[in-house]
């Protein structure tokens, strides 16, 4: 399903009870920082079974289709985290699951995606970018789970906004690590819904950040992307799909360096031993600068599948 404006509060609410018996209710922790601008919060969604997020939309997706659709399995494009998402769905379900990945995906998330019995099928960078748009790969015809355009995946990711507003009702930001947008627009349609005064913000990292410059230009913009040890967020641009859901309900885009990143990532070791992808840690980055302002703000921590080696050189201080 093509997303709408927003997604409905009702179809959130059936995601949650759909994914009950799959996904956790992640823990909503404070940060162990004293001197903070504001009031932190983790939203440990690196706790899942799959250590990322992508578990909600990917089983409520799959969940939701009819049962003919399934006959020839399910695949998706992906880096590695909705991989392991629709793998870890479809063996639950029984159903032959492929992946459609860059090159240059990060090899812990391959394997992972490996041994919940995905097969990985390597492609160039824009190529698998333009599965994204059109949706379709030579070879393979079953339910095609897109990673984040997607109602269904969108319902399941917005289950996290839900959980949010039980825990901290006066939550007054709350900032997400945007990828190709379908967490961000998902906590965000349920947050509108809910409490519609809590800033909603993205967060991306200097090396890739389209909604940035989209946002600036008004108009979804394509960037040059540097690839970075910052591999779960961060496109080439914002698909034009994602654009009204994207410049409608987010209150901005957030935007971090490496070096920042890098140090939240360790402070995050440090201070709640909590481990981290560069990509879940640029939440507590921006937070960490004030970039989210005062008062409560909660940091969406969307994985933590980061490869050992790129870990132990941060954790040394060094940049990966």
């Amino acid at each position: 399903m093509a997303p709408a404006e927003s997604i409905p509060l009702d179809e959130i609410r059936a995601a949650q009870k759909r994914i009950s018996d799959v996904v956790y209710r992640t823990p909503l922790l404070r940060l162990n920082v004293d001197d903070a601008p504001a009031e932190i919060f983790l939203k440990l969604e690196n706790l899942q079974p799959i250590g990322s997020f992508k578990l909600r939309g990917a089983a409520n997706a799959i969940l939701l289709a009819e049962e003919k659709r399934l006959t020839r399995g399910v695949w998706t494009a992906s880096a590695g985290n909705m991989a392991q998402g629709v793998a870890w769905q479809a063996r639950q379900m029984g159903l032959a699951c492929t992946i459609v990945v860059p090159h240059l995906a990060a090899e812990t998330k391959l394997a992972a995606s490996r041994r919940l019995g995905g097969t990985i099928v390597k492609v160039p960078y824009d190529t698998w970018w333009q599965i994204f748009l059109s949706r379709e790969y030579e070879g393979l015809d079953g339910l095609f789970v897109h990673p984040f355009a997607d109602a269904g995946v969108m319902a399941g990711t917005g289950t996290i906004g839900l959980e949010i507003l039980e825990d901290l009702p006066d939550v007054d930001a709350v900032v997400i690590p945007y990828g190709g947008g379908g967490l961000s627009c998902g906590i965000a349609s349920a947050l509108r819904a809910l409490k519609p005064d809590t800033k909603v913000y993205a967060c991306e990292v200097e090396t890739a950040a389209p909604l940035a410059a989209s946002l600036a230009a008004g108009a979804p913009q394509e960037i040059e992307r540097v690839p970075s040890f910052v591999d779960g967020i961060g496109g080439v641009a914002v698909p034009p799909e994602m654009w009204p859901l994207a410049s409608q309900l987010l209150d901005g885009s957030l935007v971090m360096t490496l070096a920042e990143v890098a140090s939240a990532i360790r402070l995050l070791a440090d201070r709640n031993c909590v481990i981290a992808e560069g990509a879940g840690a640029t939440s507590v980055a921006a937070a960490l600068a004030g970039k989210a302002g005062g008062g409560k703000v909660v940091c969406v921590v969307s994985g933590g599948n980061i490869d050992a080696g790129t870990l132990a050189k941060i954790l040394q201080g060094d940049m990966p």
